[in-house]
């Protein structure tokens, strides 16, 4: 399954890069999950050629992967901004215990300044998660 995946994001990032023909056939392999009988017959090609032409994208798309990182970048900010959002909602819990004991009017304020502050953070984490 892990594999699956890997082919996935790296066809994401890259597959605009490979040539109609070998998107055409790696889409109908990786997402249409079609045998290579089923990809030679569409196309007019032998099966070696689907197996051949499979495993020369995948090397494309790893070799680019290689030279520029994208889905590793991708994953760190992802796993960035998943830490980011669980600090802020750790700290906007916190902070809703300590509003609810007493504490001076100043300090009230400072924290309320705090957690909106933290709501904007929480708030820019989860669109960049929903983006990625």
């Amino acid at each position: 399954m892990e594999k699956i995946v890997e082919h996935g994001l790296l066809y994401d990032f890259y597959g605009e890069l490979l040539t109609a023909h070998q998107r055409q056939i790696y889409e109908d392999a990786v997402y249409q999950d079609m045998s290579l009988a089923e990809i030679a017959d569409i196309h007019g090609i032998s099966r070696q050629g689907v197996h051949d032409l499979i495993r020369r994208c995948d090397k494309i798309l790893a070799q680019y992967e290689e030279r520029l990182g994208l889905v590793k970048k991708f994953g760190l900010i992802k796993e960035k901004a998943q830490h980011m959002e669980a600090l802020t909602g750790e700290l906007l819990k916190e902070a809703d215990k300590a509003d609810s004991g007493k504490a001076a009017k100043q300090e009230i304020a400072r924290r309320q300044g705090d957690t909106e502050k933290l709501l904007q953070i929480q708030k820019l984490s989860s669109e960049i998660l929903d983006v990625l």
